[in-house]
């Protein structure tokens, strides 16, 4: 043997036995690491769906609760509205009668009839006692010598619809927090979804005998964990919620 071939078999001995020496890489996703992993977010995402199937259903609640309460202040609204469109009409009739009393009385003073005119003063008053609203008879008195009726006085007219405007604006508020309920509620069954989806993900990383299959899978489903999460943190919680009122621990 000659001396290059010594050389050169020391040198491959050299090398193996470097090779040797050198402790090997550990892979970063293993069979053994993804099945833990997967486990861990299996377990991660049960829970993700129960609190988003309890947190929708709340909604669901407080949807029917605020549609049914809006129906409700609707029809009481409505029945008001009519009452203080009668009273509005009977306070209008009787101020009309009240002019032609007014008017017999100025009259009867002209031909120099002060008993006469006295007692159609007398009638009036009378009337106005019995036949006029509190809102028409507070208008009266707020009327000025350039008004001829009361209803000329600012804000009389609106005074006789407030209640009912006000029991309908309750009513329309009520509704467009049952639509935004509403609009949650699907907003949490679209992440309930999604959740569906990833635990399907999950499920089938095992099937896949090809470990960088496996991790393709694993990774997909932990993406659609990561953003089902995060626009579920973006959706109001229901109005009023309070965790611990479940169990008797808040006000």
């Amino acid at each position: 043997m000659s001396m290059e071939e010594k050389e050169l078999e020391t040198i491959d001995s050299l090398a193996e036995s470097e090779e040797e020496a050198t402790p090997k890489k550990k892979k970063l996703l293993s069979a053994k690491r993804i099945e833990v992993i997967t486990a861990i977010f299996l377990g991660v995402t049960a829970l993700l769906t129960a609190w988003a199937t309890w947190i929708g259903s709340l909604h669901g609640g407080n949807q029917a609760t605020n549609y049914t309460r809006s129906n409700n202040l609707a029809a009481e609204g409505n029945s008001s509205y009519n009452a203080a469109m009668q009273l509005y009409l009977s306070d209008l009739m009787a101020w009309n009668t009240m002019i032609d009393y007014q008017l017999d009385a100025d009259v009867a003073k002209m031909k120099g009839s002060n008993e006469e005119a006295k007692i159609y003063e007398d009638k009036l008053n009378s009337y106005i006692e019995h036949n006029c609203s509190a809102i028409m008879a507070e208008a009266i008195q707020q009327m000025d010598d350039k008004m001829t009726s009361p209803f000329e006085v600012e804000g009389t007219t609106e005074k006789y619809f407030a209640e009912a405007n006000e029991l309908l604006t309750q009513s329309q508020q009520l509704l467009e927090e049952g639509k935004q309920d509403n609009k949650n509620g699907d907003s949490y069954n679209l992440v309930n979804v999604i959740y569906s989806v990833v635990l399907f993900l999950l499920g089938i990383v095992g099937i896949f005998k090809n470990l960088p299959n496996r991790a393709v899978v694993l990774i997909i489903a932990i993406a659609g964990v990561l953003l089902a999460t995060i626009y579920m943190f973006t959706i109001p919680l229901p109005t009023g919620f309070n965790f611990l009122s479940f169990f008797g621990m808040g006000s």
